[in-house]
């Protein structure tokens, strides 16, 4: 996992000019690496930083060292916890609102999916369309009926929160467990 001191640091880099009003915040990145790391993609530093901040291409001055050595890491942690059997912890926010932050994590790992939706669905796509279904509910990007309910009952969505992290496992087993 990482410190205080490098989520900060990726925060800073995160909310710079000119991409800051775009940019997606820790929980929002740490849901981007996540899809890359449960998902059929594995994405490059690059990738990542072009989702998390929103830009098109990278700038010719490239990723910031430091933005691409924490997301290795951060990426390095979740493949271990999944070879070991365990669900990727998801950031937990030191103060404001748990729901916001779980939004702000879903919506980055939906966009990070949408980006590579066919290389997703090239398998068992019912399987996998079902395993989304609790990130793209609580990711807000959507304005289905049926996901507008989930999050508007508080019921509802602790049981997609709490549906999380083994579908995460069950993501990544479906995608990198041998036949």
């Amino acid at each position: 996992m990482l410190s205080n001191t490098e989520i900060e640091a990726l925060e800073d880099i995160l909310f710079a000019e000119p991409w800051g009003e775009e940019a997606l915040d820790f929980f929002g990145l740490h849901g981007v690496v996540c899809a890359s790391v449960v998902g059929p993609v594995s994405l490059t530093a690059e990738d990542i930083f072009r989702l998390a901040t929103g830009v098109d291409q990278v700038p010719a001055s490239g990723v910031p060292g430091v933005f691409a050595s924490a997301v290795t890491k951060l990426a390095d942690a979740m493949r271990g916890e999944l070879t070991m059997g365990q669900p990727p912890e998801l950031p937990e926010p030191e103060d404001g609102d748990p729901m916001n932050a779980l939004e702000n994590w879903c919506a980055g790992f939906v966009d990070t999916f949408l980006e590579n939706e066919e290389q997703w669905l090239t398998g068992d796509e019912d399987e996998t369309a079902n395993l989304l279904v609790p990130m793209m509910a609580l990711s807000g990007l959507f304005d289905d009926e049926d996901f507008r309910n989930v999050r508007e009952s508080e019921k509802l969505s602790r049981q997609m929160a709490d549906a999380i992290p083994d579908t995460l496992t069950d993501l990544y087993l479906l995608f990198h467990a041998p036949e």
